[in-house]
């Protein structure tokens, strides 16, 4: 029987002592690895450079499936992703649903990962 990984609500950006102040225990592991895990992905990480490089701040789901040259299901489930891992916001407006990231999330994680890349 595998091993079933308990569940953490990822959706507040990480909080936890820098990596590099002490061994972590596993429950902070843990949360920084999926953290990590959601943004692990070439197609995800992309997608996180057009939205923080938007000169709004933020795209619908058709032009992103656009930029990258995927559908826009394929798109919403990389997203759904970022979402799950506190990295994107989305908000429906009619027909269209607008994603923007959580730039404190990503300096979260940043910060955990580096305590100095951020002065």
């Amino acid at each position: 029987m595998p091993k079933a990984l308990p569940v953490i609500d990822m959706s507040t950006p990480v909080c936890c002592a820098p990596v590099a102040a002490a061994p972590m225990d596993d429950d902070a592991a843990l949360e920084v690895a999926l953290r990590l895990k959601a943004i692990a992905d070439p197609v995800r990480v992309k997608l996180l450079s057009l939205l923080l490089t938007s000169p709004a701040g933020e795209e619908n789901g058709g032009d992103l499936a656009g930029s990258v040259g995927l559908s826009e299901s394929t798109v919403s489930h990389h997203l759904g992703q970022l979402r799950k891992a506190g990295m994107v916001e989305s908000e429906r407006r009619g027909m269209n649903v607008r994603h923007r990231v959580r730039r404190e999330a990503l300096a979260a994680l940043c910060l955990v990962l580096d305590p100095n890349c951020c002065r």
